[in-house]
């Protein structure tokens, strides 16, 4: 992981996108351990939620029990869109931007992109507004009933994570 201070906004992005590949992964590979499908199911929902390109799906997911062909099914369904459109956002999008905020913006992008990250909502709101200000509201309102939830909620244990790398 790139140190944030020294990461430019493309790079944080790809690396944001990077992490909810390798939590899928980690789901297909714990198949037949419930309790760990579990953890990396909600690890990678939390990633996720703030893509608005899967609202409704991350809902249904969210309803359904994590190892169940079900769940398996539509988080992969959840991870074909989400690997096309950041891929679309990694080759067409981010090339065009970094050279208009040049290196010291891109800069401050990223850790404004870093910081952002800790105040958004960690769970699908599909009836949230999808458009500012509201959008703003919304999720300033739902995120810290999110992070409440999260609290109580199982996630991979540091050492599940780090035997993932």
């Amino acid at each position: 992981m790139a140190s944030q201070k020294h990461q430019t906004l493309v790079d944080a992005i790809k690396e944001d996108h990077q992490e909810m590949y390798e939590y899928y992964d980690q789901y297909v590979k714990a198949t037949g351990n419930a309790d760990a499908q579990e953890r990396w199911s909600r690890q990678l929902t939390w990633e996720i939620a703030r893509h608005v390109t899967v609202k409704e799906q991350l809902n249904q997911l969210e309803s359904l029990n994590s190892g169940s062909k079900q769940h398996g099914d539509l988080l992969n369904s959840i991870m074909q869109h989400l690997h096309e459109h950041n891929d679309n956002e990694e080759k067409k999008d981010l090339p065009l931007l970094e050279p208009t905020l040049g290196k010291d913006g891109s800069l401050a992008a990223a850790a404004n992109f870093a910081r952002t990250k800790q105040f958004v909502p960690t769970r699908a709101h599909p009836s949230a507004p999808n458009q500012p200000p509201f959008e703003t509201l919304a999720g300033f309102m739902t995120a810290p009933l999110d992070k409440l939830k999260d609290a109580f909620a199982k996630f991979p244990t540091e050492e599940m994570k780090a035997n993932a790398k």
